[in-house]
C-alpha cells in the first residue's frame, strides 16, 4: 500500500438552509445595456484567418466599443442563400420534378393576396391601400413575393447594419427625453387652421406647360442650371429675426418642421439644434451639416450599401438626388424673359450682388397651436402657373430619380412609367416614404396648389452625371397626403409634443436627434459651444454616459 498516493477526502460544504453556496463573495459586476435582438456569439472563432481584416468588426457591440457583453452578428447569415431554381436545368429528367416547387400554386396564392389593393396608372392620382406605402398593391409587393420564391428575396435573418449617428454624442451632454415612435404615432392635435401670411418675399417664374407632355418616348435631357438656391438657417434669416421681435414663440423653416412631423418614417439619423431664449424657441440646423441633402431609398428593404467612392453609395446618391432636384426645379420653368415674373411684396432677403438666384419665393406663415404657442415657419414655392380661367396657382416642384433598378430591386421606369405609372409611384412610396412625406408636408405648409413630381433617370445606370426627364405627375398636396396615409393631425401633435418638452426646460441649447439604429427620438441638453470646435469628433461617442435629467 505504500506505493500508492494517499487518498485525501475533499471538503464539501453543506448548506442547511437551502441549496447553493453558503457564502457569496462580494464582487462589483458593472451594468451593461443589452439588446433583445442580439444573438449569442462565439467564445472564439477559429475559422477566420488572422490576417483577414474585412470583418474586423464582426462581433462589435451594438452599444459601442465599451460594451462587454453585447454581440452583433454581421456576416454569418449573409452567406446563407436559397437554392437557385435556374440550377435545376442541369438535373436529369427524372430528378427535376423531385426538387422543383409547385410554382403554379405559389403564384396563384400570392396573386389573390396581391389583388387586395390596386394602383391605377395614368397621370392623375394614385389609389393606395390603408398602409399608404404601396404594400399589397398589384404591381409592388405581389411581384416581390413571387420573386422571393425564385430564391432572391427571402434570405433568412438578414444581418442588421449599424448606422452612424449624424452627430457625435459627447459625454458632457445631458439626456432630457427619449421618445419612441409608437408613442409619437399616438399623438394628435386636430383642428389646426390654415396658416396666416405674415410676410412674402421673392419672385417666381412661370411653369412651362410643355413639360407635362414629356414621356418615355419623348424624353428630355436634364440640363445644368447655373443658379444658386440659398438655404440659410433659421437664425441667419433676417426676416425671422425681424418677426421674432414682435410676434411668435417658435421659429423654424419648412424643411426642419417637415423633418420633425415625419420623423416616424425616417430611418437615417438626423439632428436639429434648438435654442431657447425666454419664451422664444428657435429650431435650426448645424453649420456644415448634411441636413439639406436628400436621401435615396431610405425606407427600402435593401438600402444602398456603404461603400466610399462608389457611385451608388448613400453619400453619392444623396448628392446626385440633391443636384437633380435643383436643376429640375429650374428647367421646367420659363427661364429668362419669356414671361414676366410674379413678384411678392418684398424682394428676396438673400439676394447678393453678382449672384443669380433660383426661382424661389418665401412665405412666412404663422400657426396657433393653443396655449399661446405661435409657430412661424419660412415656407417656399418653386414656381407659379395660370389656370385656363386666369387664376394663379403656386407650385412645389420636386424630382424622383432612378439610379439602378437592378440594384434597387425596383421596376424599370422606361418600361413601366407610361403604361403603369401607379406601379412606379407605389415602388417609390415604399422605398422613399420619408422623403415623399416631407415634400408633401412642405407643400401643405406653404399652401401650394399643386405638387409637381418629375421622374428623372440616368442615361446609363453606370453614369451618375447624365440624366433625362421621363415624365411628370401632379397632385393636390392635401389629397396626396391622404393617399399616402399622412395624418396632419398626428404631424402637428408630434411637433407640439417636442415644443412642450423644450418649453419646460431652462434657457439654453438643446439637440433633437433621430437614433441611428432605433425608432426613437432623443433630446439632449448641450453646451453653448458644443459645435464651435472641430474637436467634437474626437470626444467619447458613447450614448450610455450622458446623465439623465
Amino acid at each position: 500500500m505504500a506505493q500508492y498516493a494517499p487518498f485525501i477526502q475533499p471538503y464539501i460544504e453543506y448548506n442547511q438552509n437551502g441549496w447553493g453556496p453558503c457564502e457569496v463573495p462580494e464582487l462589483e459586476v458593472p451594468y451593461q445595456p443589452f439588446c433583445k435582438s442580439d444573438r449569442l456569439g462565439k467564445i472564439s472563432d477559429w475559422m477566420v484567418p488572422v490576417q483577414d481584416k474585412k470583418y474586423s468588426s464582426k462581433y462589435a457591440s451594438t452599444f459601442g466599443n465599451n460594451s462587454q457583453y453585447a454581440y452583433f452578428h454581421e456576416d454569418d447569415d449573409a452567406t446563407f442563400h436559397l437554392v437557385d431554381g435556374n440550377n435545376l436545368r442541369d438535373l436529369k429528367p427524372y430528378q427535376r420534378n423531385r426538387y422543383r416547387p409547385n410554382q403554379r400554386n405559389n403564384l396563384r396564392g400570392h396573386g389573390r393576396n396581391a389583388r387586395g389593393n390596386t394602383v391605377g396608372g395614368g397621370g392623375g392620382g394614385v389609389g393606395l391601400g390603408a398602409a399608404g406605402l404601396g404594400a399589397g398593391n398589384k404591381y409592388g409587393k405581389g411581384r416581390d413575393m413571387r420573386r422571393g420564391h425564385m430564391g432572391r428575396r427571402f434570405i433568412r435573418n438578414a444581418p442588421v447594419r449599424l448606422r452612424e449617428s449624424s452627430v457625435v454624442v459627447r459625454s458632457d451632454w445631458v439626456s432630457v427625453e427619449e421618445i419612441d415612435f409608437p408613442r409619437l404615432l399616438k399623438l394628435s392635435l386636430p383642428h389646426i387652421k390654415e396658416g396666416i401670411d405674415v410676410a412674402t418675399c421673392g419672385s417666381l417664374e412661370y411653369y412651362d406647360k410643355q413639360c407635362d407632355r414629356i414621356n418615355v418616348k419623348k424624353e428630355r435631357p436634364l440640363q445644368k442650371i447655373d443658379r444658386i438656391i440659398t438655404v440659410p438657417g433659421t437664425i441667419d434669416d433676417p426676416i425671422i429675426r425681424r418677426l421674432s421681435k414682435t410676434m411668435g414663440t417658435v421659429f423654424a423653416t419648412d424643411d426642419i418642421i417637415a423633418s420633425i412631423m415625419c420623423c416616424t418614417r425616417s430611418v437615417y439619423s438626423w439632428d436639429i439644434v434648438i435654442e431657447k431664449l425666454g419664451s422664444k424657441i428657435f429650431l435650426d440646423k448645424r453649420d456644415n451639416a448634411q441636413f439639406d441633402l436628400l436621401t435615396v431609398n431610405e425606407t427600402s428593404l435593401e438600402p444602398p450599401q456603404d461603400e466610399d467612392g462608389f457611385i451608388n453609395s448613400p453619400q453619392s446618391l444623396s448628392l446626385e438626388a440633391t443636384l437633380i432636384n435643383h436643376n429640375f426645379s429650374q428647367q421646367v420653368l420659363k427661364l429668362g424673359d419669356q414671361e414676366p415674373k410674379h413678384k411678392f411684396e418684398e424682394p428676396n432677403p438673400f439676394e447678393a450682388p453678382g449672384v443669380e438666384l433660383a426661382s424661389v419665393a418665401y412665405r412666412y406663415k404663422q400657426w396657433k397651436l393653443g396655449d399661446d404657442v405661435v409657430v412661424i415657419v419660412r415656407c417656399k414655392h418653386n414656381g407659379v402657373m395660370k389656370t385656363p380661367g386666369g387664376e394663379l396657382q403656386f407650385l412645389s416642384i420636386k424630382a424622383l430619380n432612378e439610379w439602378d433598378s437592378k440594384v434597387a430591386n425596383t421596376v424599370e421606369w422606361r418600361q413601366k412609367l407610361d403604361s403603369q405609372r401607379g406601379a412606379v409611384l407605389a415602388s417609390e412610396l415604399r422605398n422613399n416614404a420619408c422623403k415623399l412625406a416631407k415634400w408633401t408636408v412642405e407643400a401643405v405648409l406653404a399652401g401650394s396648389d399643386q405638387l409637381k413630381i418629375g421622374y428623372v433617370s440616368r442615361v446609363n445606370r453606370k453614369d451618375h452625371l447624365r440624366h433625362v426627364i421621363l415624365g411628370m405627375q401632379q397632385f393636390k398636396p392635401l389629397e396626396f397626403a391622404t393617399q399616402i396615409n399622412l395624418n396632419m393631425d398626428n404631424a402637428w401633435g408630434v411637433l407640439r409634443c417636442l415644443i412642450d418638452i423644450v418649453m419646460k426646460q431652462p434657457d439654453g441649447k438643446f439637440l433633437i436627434m433621430k437614433d441611428p439604429n432605433k425608432p426613437m427620438i432623443r433630446i439632449y441638453e448641450i453646451p453653448e459651444n458644443a459645435f464651435d470646435s472641430d474637436d467634437n469628433e474626437n470626444e467619447d461617442t458613447s450614448e450610455d454616459k450622458p446623465f439623465t435629467k
